[in-house]
């Protein structure tokens, strides 16, 4: 269904809002990531690994859309602060495989509690009604996109938006 025209695009907000609302919330979560020392983008591939089950460095890149020079860098990051180790996958040398360090585990069991109040932040201005229609929208959206984050957190329909 197409809702704008070349005309109506220089009217439209939605692109300009939903990339304003990411990084807000990178802000935020910067802030309230920064006494451990990681960033928003950092935090995004702790999550991932820990929620997701995500071990290698191309699975991240799919999953976050770098490429991978980006997340080499990144990844080096993570190694360097003592959070991530990298290690040879034994049935084929070519491949990377990535595990948490105990310093990082530690991290990562509290990144849930740093992520939610980053979100209340974020959203704190919503009722509840409000931000599940505003979740189920945005899942609407990346499923219709084929988005394999979000395939794998709602599987193939649009979360109900009690």
């Amino acid at each position: 269904m197409a809702h704008f025209t070349p005309e109506t695009f220089a009217t439209c907000s939605i692109g300009m809002l939903l990339g304003r609302a990411a990084l807000l919330k990178d802000r935020i979560l910067d802030w309230h990531l920064e006494a451990d020392g990681v960033t928003a983008a950092q935090f995004k591939v702790l999550i991932i690994m820990t929620q997701y089950r995500v071990d290698t460095p191309a699975e991240l890149c799919r999953c976050l859309g770098l490429d991978s020079g980006s997340m080499t860098r990144m990844l080096d990051r993570l190694v360097h602060k003592g959070l991530l180790l990298r290690t040879r996958c034994p049935q084929d040398r070519r491949q990377i495989r990535l595990a948490l360090t105990v310093d990082g585990q530690r991290l990562a069991d509290r990144l849930p509690e740093i992520g939610a109040m980053a979100l209340n932040e974020l959203v704190g201005s919503l009722a509840p009604d409000e931000l599940s229609t505003l979740e189920t929208l945005l899942a609407k959206v990346l499923l219709a996109a084929g988005d394999p984050m979000t395939i794998a957190r709602f599987g193939d329909r649009t979360p109900d938006p009690t």
